[in-house]
């Protein structure tokens, strides 16, 4: 636990954690330090110098500079404001007077820092270069108009984890000889690093999440889709939460007319976030388009939507919905008696019962900041690259900025995360059998757990035995030498110590834990070398545990890492509202009768995708409340009106509580607060003040968990249930603005190779529960012989490949 210090900065005393950085610490405490290249949760990159400071009489940056107890700052003096007005002066030289078209005019940091600066004359100049336009990916970038500020190199490195991002030669002229000797020397270091550098980019590293452009502090990096196509400050900001994952992180929608002669037509132009405090996924950045375009009520189709409710035995939906709108198939449920059925958020709420059981406590204890603040992780079930994005990017910040080290086991071999943290060995991924959850989780307790209860010790005991191995070591032997003196002819001798390498055989501890897991004892080597000065733990336990046919067992084995390790444990829900479903509505596992679906097919369904019997609106039309992955609920606003019909208009014709709103059943779900008292924002200090976090209560528990099953997924070829990166669900398929991958069992070329197959063949792929035919598309950062099956277009039903469990066996040949 950190140290809390008092430091003064501008003569008010401040209170910090020590080893903060000034800079932090500073903007926490509401005192502007200006500085355009530091981003919050990344390191420092020294570039900009803007931020520079007197600390106890010497100068500093205050965004590599930490806290010390006693401290004195002074964020600007005579000698400060001299170096940052040239810093300023030079950041304009060559800067392309365009800010009447400027996409980020109106809110560019330059154009803010130049004003407050008074930056009114230009004292130097250097020959320009000519810097074409680039698209790269999602997004564009112009050179001319960076300041190579290294915010995107920096958030791709230490935030995403991808890397894609670097800085690259200019080819510029040299800068004059006499600026070294007359102007401030930090604006002639940072001018002499801009005019050599610009940034360069690699595709294949990239994931298209945009987190590049949220961070530009000028026009130099912007969304092709949305480049030239409004000014900043005609737009509306709207507070919302991320559609898409469990996250749910704070997102602004960004709208206005849709243009001069459809001015009562409302558009979103761009969804942007605060990039220091929260970042986001391609899906969330860029699939905002989709909404449903219902503007019409018809009496007759809620009467008969009304009349389908009350005849229903089974009513179907996913996890794609509010709280607000759980609550009211909850309580249309207990009303009518149908059997609600959602298999993702029954899966997830069985496992958290048994969570329970062995943890005492009704939810998992860790959160993504917990991710974050850590500086060793173990990952087990989530498949980074599409699973739970804001878990991923965690899980880098965390090995990147606390010199942490992490375990990632998973079935399917992700490049991309061999890629994590820093030079060093930081990360050990572990490719497995699907089978082996039981065995890691095993693992982990035997590695980690103190004090463990009598069952599980005796267990874990009876796995271990003594082996032998050969080891080689270098020894210093003493060997003596006659040498003889050339001038003199006489001889001595001389003792030296010379190196030696023996080879010789030892006893070590061995678990047969590693054996079913499918790795081996140099994994017990790896692990100690990375638990040096490690402190802070997060277990992250991802779908592939919920949805496994062991999953009562699994759940228990977390149960207890959660209380005899030091880990604090998240369990990733799989969809957007997938926790607050699971905590709000009595589910059922078994359809039976007439069916009723919302979002899912049905006899008869309603629709927020305008292929049902009744128009619902999407979530980016709604008002209401999700229960995210840190069990806080977050509240959404609407971006875009909508002209149909609502689930809560169907609740009012049935039950004798009418609302007028859909929000007017917020206050009655898990604490009574109303919509519009929920707040929905970050502080200065990087506190998050979203909405509230759900209680965690107190339950009975006991330590009774199942030896491992034994039983092992083996066949030919294993596909697995997932998703292409920024897919996730039929509502980021109708957005037009992601890039279109198609439903297809993504492979890697190794595995293409196997199968005589490229990129566009079909496939005929036969599993005990279906058979599809299905294209082939090579994912270059997936290796190993497992490919995925996609399963966000609700009208391929590829989901009947798999039954349930992410993974099952398969013939797969060419068609």
């Amino acid at each position: 636990m950190s140290e809390i210090v008092t430091v003064n900065i501008d003569g008010h005393e401040c209170k910090a954690k020590e080893g903060e950085f000034i800079l932090n610490v500073a903007r926490a405490n509401n005192i502007f330090v200006p500085a355009l290249c530091y981003l919050t949760r990344c390191s420092p990159t020294l570039a900009c110098r803007l931020c520079l400071v007197e600390s106890d009489g010497k100068q500093v940056y205050a965004c590599n500079a930490k806290v010390k107890d006693g401290m004195t700052i002074t964020t600007n003096t005579p000698n400060i404001a001299k170096e940052r007005r040239a810093i300023m002066e030079v950041y304009d030289v060559n800067h392309p007077l365009q800010c009447g078209v400027c996409d980020q005019s109106g809110e560019c940091e330059l154009q803010n820092y130049t004003l407050y600066m008074g930056v009114d004359k230009q004292n130097y100049a250097v020959r320009d270069v000519d810097r074409p336009t680039k698209k790269w990916g999602v997004m564009s970038y112009d050179p001319g108009l960076c300041i190579v500020c290294e915010k995107c190199v920096t958030v791709c490195k230490d935030m995403i984890g991808s890397s894609a991002l670097s800085t690259t030669k200019r080819g510029a002229d040299a800068l004059d000889k006499q600026y070294k000797a007359n102007m401030p020397k930090d604006a002639y270091a940072m001018w002499n690093k801009l005019n050599k550098n610009l940034i360069d980019f690699d595709e294949s590293k990239c994931i298209d999440c945009g987190e590049c452009i949220s961070v530009c502090p000028v026009g130099s990096m912007v969304s092709t889709d949305f480049k030239y196509q409004s000014n900043a400050w005609e737009l509306t900001k709207i507070p919302a939460a991320n559609p898409y994952s469990s996250d749910c992180s704070l997102i602004y929608y960004e709208v206005k007319a849709k243009s001069i002669q459809e001015h009562d037509v409302k558009k979103i132009y761009r969804v942007t976030n605060d990039s220091h405090y929260t970042s986001i996924s391609g899906a969330a950045r860029f699939g905002f388009d989709y909404y449903n375009k219902a503007e019409n009520k018809n009496s007759q189709d809620l009467a008969t939507a009304v009349e389908k409710f009350k005849n229903a035995n089974s009513v179907l939906f996913s996890s794609y919905i509010t709280n607000e709108e759980a609550l009211i198939l909850q309580k249309l449920k207990e009303k009518i008696g149908f059997n609600l059925v959602n298999k993702d958020a029954s899966d997830y709420k069985n496992f958290l019962a048994n969570f329970a059981t062995t943890s005492g406590h009704n939810l998992y204890n860790g959160t993504l900041k917990d991710i974050h603040n850590s500086n060793f992780i173990i990952s087990v079930g989530s498949f980074f690259k599409s699973d739970a994005p804001s878990v991923r990017f965690a899980f880098n910040n965390a090995i990147t900025i606390n010199k942490g080290a992490g375990l990632y086991f998973h079935p399917l071999k992700d490049t991309t995360v061999e890629g994590f943290g820093k030079k060093g060995k930081t990360i050990e991924t572990i490719f497995h059998n699907p089978s082996a959850n039981e065995a890691i989780l095993y693992f982990v307790l035997d590695q980690f757990g103190e004090n463990l209860p009598e069952n599980i010790s005796s267990y874990l005991e009876s796995l271990r035995e003594t082996r032998v191995k050969t080891v080689t070591e270098t020894i210093k032997e003493k060997v003596v030498e006659t040498v003889t003196d050339e001038e003199t002819g006489e001889t001595k001798e001389v003792t030296k110590m010379v190196p030696k390498k023996v080879s010789k055989e030892v006893e070590y501890v061995y678990t047969t834990l590693l054996d079913t897991i499918g790795t081996d004892e140099t994994l017990l080597e790896t692990i100690s070398d990375m638990l040096a000065k490690k402190d802070t733990f997060s277990l992250v336990v991802g779908e592939d545990l919920y949805k496994d046919p062991n999953s009562a067992n699994l759940a228990k084995l977390c149960g207890l890492i959660e209380k005899y390790t030091q880990f604090k444990v998240v369990i990733i829900p799989s969809h957007t509202n997938t926790l607050g479903v699971s905590l709000i509505c009595s589910l059922d596992d078994e359809v039976v009768g007439n069916t009723v679906g919302y979002n899912v097919k049905a006899d008869y369904q309603i629709s927020a995708l305008g292929d049902g019997d009744l128009d619902m609106p999407s979530l980016n039309q709604q008002e209401g409340t999700f229960v995210n992955i840190d069990k806080r609920v977050v509240p959404t606003n609407v971006a875009l009106p909508y002209g149909g019909y609502t689930l809560n208009d169907i609740a009012n014709e049935i039950l004798e509580d009418q609302k007028e709103n859909t929000i007017d059943y917020t206050s009655e779900l898990f604490k009574q607060v109303n919509f519009d008292d929920l707040p929905n924002e970050y502080t200065n200090g990087n506190v998050e003040n979203r909405g509230y976090i759900i209680d965690i209560t107190n339950c009975d528990s006991n330590d009774q968990v199942e030896p491992i099953s034994g039983s092992n997924l083996e066949g030919e070829f294993i596909i697995c249930d997932a998703n292409p990166r920024n897919q996730f669900n039929e509502f980021t398929n109708a957005s037009a603005n992601l890039t279109k991958e198609p439903t297809a069992f993504y492979i890697s070329s190794a595995l293409a190779e196997n199968l005589g197959v490229v990129q566009g063949d079909s496939v005929e792929i036969t599993t005990q529960n279906d058979q599809i035919v299905i294209d082939v598309m090579i994912d270059n950062q997936l290796d190993g012989d497992i490919g995925y099956v996609s399963t966000f277009d609700k009208n391929r039903d590829t989901k009947k490949l798999f039954a349930g469990y992410r993974y099952t066996t398969a013939n797969i040949k060419k068609v």
